[in-house]
This record gives C-alpha cells, sequence and structure tokens, in this order.
C-alpha cells in the first residue's frame, strides 16, 4: 500500500532512507538532517512529496518527487530524485507501482513530465526502467559542487 510521507510517519522511512545513501556510498549520513530535510515535502507541498511503500504494517520502499522547471519545454518537470525497495522485497512490483504514483502525482501537480537518473552500474534498476513507457535520454548528466 502506498501512503503520503508526512512528519507523522516519516520516522519509519529513516532506516530506508539511510540504507539507500549507503548504496549510493554518502559519507555522514545524519537521520536528523535526513529528518529536517524530507519533512519539507508532502502532498500539498509546492516542493514536492515522498511516498512510502507498506507491506503488512513493514515500509519496504520510498520514492521521492521534487519539482523543477525546463526552459526547453517551457514547463514545470517532476523529478524522481530517489526509489528505494529493501532487497528483500525487489522484483515484486513495488518499484513500478511507487514510479506510476509518482507519475500520477505529478500529473496531478501540473508537471509536462517526470525524469530521473540512475548510476550505470545500477543495472538491475535500468532493467526496470527500460520496461516501463519511457524515453532513454542520451544526455549527459554533470554535477558541480558549490
Amino acid at each position: 500500500m502506498i501512503e503520503s510521507v508526512s512528519k507523522k510517519n516519516l520516522s519509519e522511512v529513516l532506516p530506508l532512507i539511510r540504507a539507500y545513501q549507503e548504496f549510493y556510498k554518502v559519507t555522514n549520513i545524519s537521520d536528523d538532517k535526513n529528518f529536517e530535510f524530507l519533512s519539507q515535502f508532502g502532498e500539498h507541498s509546492p516542493s514536492g512529496c515522498q511516498f512510502l511503500f507498506r507491506k503488512d504494517s513493514d515500509v519496504v520502499g520510498f520514492a521521492t518527487v521534487y519539482f523543477s522547471h525546463a526552459t526547453t519545454i517551457t514547463s514545470k518537470v517532476a523529478v524522481l530524485n530517489d526509489l528505494y525497495t529493501l532487497p528483500t522485497h525487489r522484483r515484486t512490483g513495488i518499484a513500478r507501482m511507487l514510479i506510476e504514483r509518482c507519475r500520477e502525482f505529478a500529473a496531478e501537480s501540473g508537471a509536462f513530465r517526470l525524469q530521473w537518473v540512475t548510476a550505470p552500474a545500477n543495472e538491475q534498476a535500468q532493467k526496470l526502467y527500460d520496461s516501463l513507457d519511457t524515453n532513454k535520454s542520451t544526455w549527459h548528466f554533470y554535477t558541480y559542487n558549490t
């Protein structure tokens, strides 16, 4: 079952956020900073929303959508910034359901498209993304620390 994350249930998602950050080799992980940062998102937030997937009573996956804008299409875009499912629950359709919920949320919020990037080595995720009715970009992703 998919739920919106709010301050009421955010603490249940924090262990998965930590595991996600560990997967991407983030250093200096802080549950307090994660809680503070992710508290700004919600179904009615102009910044975006986070969703969790609950199996029975356990949180086993989450996804985070942020909003941005693209001058090339002069539209609001939704960025699927995070998608994570516990390894024991992968290949069960949870990630696909979370992506679809994020797509619905993006459309409900007036975004022209939902977009995301993934690490080239994350082949398991790419298999899922390639199975969706998506367009794979040929653009290169750059970061510049400030």
